[in-house]
């Protein structure tokens, strides 16, 4: 059975009004979005999305990081290439920038990118960071490091509700990394929690949120572009102790063939939403295209422990009560 429709009858079925996860997204410009492997800010009643842009037209010496905006996570408006970075860190031909994170610094009134930076062997594996003093300025390249002196490749982002602030990576000869940031989020200051290889912290695509008095980390076992079965814990506190790792969705499926990059908490009037958000990089139509790649966005499935992203099907939300409708 074929999980997507094509998006033509798919458009004419669920009107401009859905989300249709697995679809080609366009924004203002009637551009297919390019926010690959990335995350979403919230300032007031306006979301930024900021992702890896992999446009075709891109020069190729060049690393690109797009920036849009939207105020119902339907309709997004494109802000800016807030990064054109020419190897900065002088790595070499085939150098690499990845999975883009913002955050705002409320103290410095700083926006703050890390970022995966590496060479084309995947070596170097650390951290980049960006720096502007606008949401969709131009931000400006810092420094390279390693967080804790560990390496790092696929990160995430994860904003409690106090406003403190953390920063998850994957480490491979460990295992996968909860560390907070500093007050300035200009470098790591502490690990919070360390999940080991044995303990089945061999996981990338990380992301994590706090919902219900929960807190929920997710993250990808390593296939390359290939899907798998991605993975969830549970912990009453960040330090723990966590639970074991289960599946997101039934494993056959192995997550609707993607891999997760970010959890979007909403909180409504009424009810508070997660959304699963993540990459369908390997589909039918290009075998890897990475300016081609597709979305899965879909609301989380929350019972006490239990997180469960459902089969992907057309949906959208209201951001006043919280409240997800599905076609």
């Amino acid at each position: 059975m074929n999980l997507f429709v094509p998006f033509a009858a798919l458009s004419l079925r669920a009107g401009p009004q859905f989300i249709n996860p697995g679809e080609i997204w366009p924004d203002d410009r009637g551009k297919h979005i390019q926010a690959h492997g990335g995350g979403v800010l919230q300032l007031r009643d306006t979301y930024y999305w900021f992702g890896e842009d992999r446009s075709p037209d891109n020069k190729p010496n060049l690393r690109y990081v797009a920036c849009y905006s939207s105020k119902d996570l339907v309709h997004w408006k494109f802000r800016n290439q807030v990064v054109k970075a020419d190897d900065p860190a002088h790595l070499g031909p085939g150098w690499v920038l990845e999975r883009p994170k913002v955050y705002f610094n409320a103290k410095t009134r700083k926006y703050v990118m890390y970022a995966h930076i590496d060479d084309r062997r995947y070596q170097v594996a650390s951290v980049a960071v960006f720096v502007s003093n606008r949401v969709d300025g131009d931000y400006v390249f810092v420094r390279m490091f390693r967080p804790l002196d560990q390496q790092s490749r696929d990160i995430g982002q994860f904003v409690d509700d106090d406003g403190a602030a953390y920063l998850i990576f994957e480490d491979r000869p460990h295992g996968f990394h909860i560390a907070k940031l500093s007050e300035d989020y200009m470098t790591v200051a502490e690990e919070i929690h360390e999940f080991t290889r044995e303990e089945g912290g061999a996981l990338e695509g990380g992301a994590l949120v706090h919902v219900g008095g929960r807190y929920f980390v997710i993250g990808s076992q390593m296939s390359g572009w290939d899907p798998n079965p991605n993975k969830v814990a549970t912990a009453p506190s960040l330090r723990g102790p966590w639970s074991s790792f289960k599946d997101l969705a039934p494993p056959e499926k192995n997550t609707y063939q993607s891999q997760s990059t970010f959890l979007l908490k909403v909180t409504g009037r009424q009810k508070t939403t997660v959304i699963f958000m993540a990459d369908w990089w390997v589909h039918s139509n290009h075998p890897l295209n990475l300016a081609d790649a597709r979305y899965i966005w879909m609301p989380v499935e929350i019972d006490g422990d239990s997180f469960f992203v459902p089969e992907p099907k057309p949906w959208k939300i209201d951001l006043r009560s919280g409240i997800v409708t599905t076609e």
